[in-house]
């Protein structure tokens, strides 16, 4: 039976990876985006390319009040595409940066930070529990730097920790609907994250690379085809882990 997914953030870097992999493995899929629809849209055509139905719709995480209509949008489009309402899977990928040292962050980053990785995860979650099909699974990621640390990631490290933990709490309130829930929390990653700091700064990816025991940092398809995997029936009694993929990074 095909299933659906939901991804946030998924016009680029790891959430488009995401998509096409699961695309890959028969599944359709929901695009979000801030605001690269373009991009986006180019991800449901390589999805459709791969013979797989996909929607792109527009989401701002960090705004929890766009919520109701975005949830709204999602099911008239459900309605539109599989004649039904319910999804199989949630990915809460969609984030961002913010470097800064404790004594030097602003609280508007910090907010930001809060807004978009922990308040916009918990409450997304939370407008798309009815939507969300009992034996369904949802990951959220977290970051290699919650156990690893970096000068400058402290608040970024912090609230993806705090996701970690919401990620218990969720497999076990949901367990009754058998729904799992699970965190994946990838180490240093060549994308456009962060401007793209890892892949285009050599002393960035040098420091990181000679941190991780595969002798290199990761690359998008490092991660994308473990979360579809995550996601298969081959995987359906992990639940409730912090699950790294970072070759082994800081070891």
């Amino acid at each position: 039976m095909t299933t659906i997914s939901l991804i946030t953030g998924a016009s680029r870097g790891l959430g488009r990876n995401t998509a096409l992999a699961i695309a890959r493995k028969g599944g359709d899929v929901i695009v979000t985006y801030q605001s690269r629809q373009a991009e986006a849209e180019a991800v449901v055509a390589e999805i459709e390319q791969l013979g797989r139905k996909g929607v792109a719709l527009q989401l701002d995480v960090g705004n929890v009040s766009s919520f109701p209509a975005f949830v709204e949008q999602l099911k008239i489009a459900m309605r539109r595409t599989w004649q039904h309402e319910h999804i199989d899977h949630l990915v809460n990928n969609a984030g961002h940066g913010e470097v800064a040292t404790v004594a030097e962050m602003s609280e508007g980053a910090f907010d930001r930070l809060v807004n978009v990785h922990f308040k916009g995860v918990f409450f997304l979650t939370q407008a798309l529990l009815p939507l969300l099909k009992d034996g369904g699974r949802i990951v959220n990621l977290s970051s290699g730097l919650t156990r690893v640390s970096a000068e400058g990631w402290a608040a970024y490290a912090a609230v993806k920790g705090a996701v970690e933990v919401l990620t218990v709490y969720m497999a076990k309130e949901f367990g009754p609907r058998k729904i799992s829930v699970n965190s994946v929390a990838p180490g240093a990653i060549e994308t456009d994250f962060l401007g793209g700091a890892v892949r285009d700064t050599p002393e960035f990816n040098t420091f990181f690379a000679s941190m991780t025991a595969l002798g290199r940092v990761g690359v998008a398809d490092d991660i994308g085809p473990m979360i579809a995997s995550l996601l298969s029936a081959d995987n359906r009694w992990v639940n409730a882990q912090r699950i790294e993929v970072s070759g082994g990074q800081g070891i």
